[in-house]
């Protein structure tokens, strides 16, 4: 077809075969932002959002959400992640996250690192929606992937 690896000679989605890959360590990170009032980011910052511990909420998300990305997104591979964990940096307007995924397997852990970092977006959104239900969410993206047949990527400048 069309050297598409997610369809069949048919044409038909598919879910990849990863039984004949060798193991390696792979490891993904991705990052997005929220861009936010300055109250709400005053609040956020000090502790004082309505429903308590925005960052600490949004972190268990999303490590939750790298967990079942399998079960969220079609045709992803259940994986067994040996490390998730989102770090936070405030920006002049909103926050920057970025998320790690990692294990030793036989299929990449990308789609992990952006569930992990949208959904904890999503939840920083839904802790402090009663402040500024104006946020903007985006930027999500791969930053970088490690392990597998093609090595080393990095996302261009910019």
């Amino acid at each position: 077809m069309s050297g598409l690896t997610h369809l069949g000679e048919d044409g038909a989605a598919r879910m990849v075969d990863v039984g004949g890959k060798a193991e390696s360590h792979r490891v993904a990170i991705a990052s997005g932002r929220i861009t936010m009032s300055e109250e709400c980011l005053t609040a956020i910052k000090a502790g004082d959002a309505p429903k308590g511990d925005v960052l600490g909420t949004a972190r268990i998300a999303g490590i939750m959400a790298a967990k079942r990305t399998g079960e969220l997104i079609p045709l992803c591979h259940p994986l067994g992640l040996e490390a998730v964990t989102l770090d936070f940096a405030f920006e002049d307007d909103g926050i920057r996250i970025t998320a790690t995924a990692s294990l030793t397997g036989k299929t990449g852990v990308e789609m992990e690192a952006m569930v992990a970092v949208s959904t904890a977006l999503l939840t920083i959104y839904d802790m402090a929606k009663a402040i500024d239900k104006g946020m903007v969410i985006g930027d999500v993206r791969l930053i970088e992937k490690r392990g597998g047949k093609s090595g080393v990527w990095k996302a261009p400048a910019g």
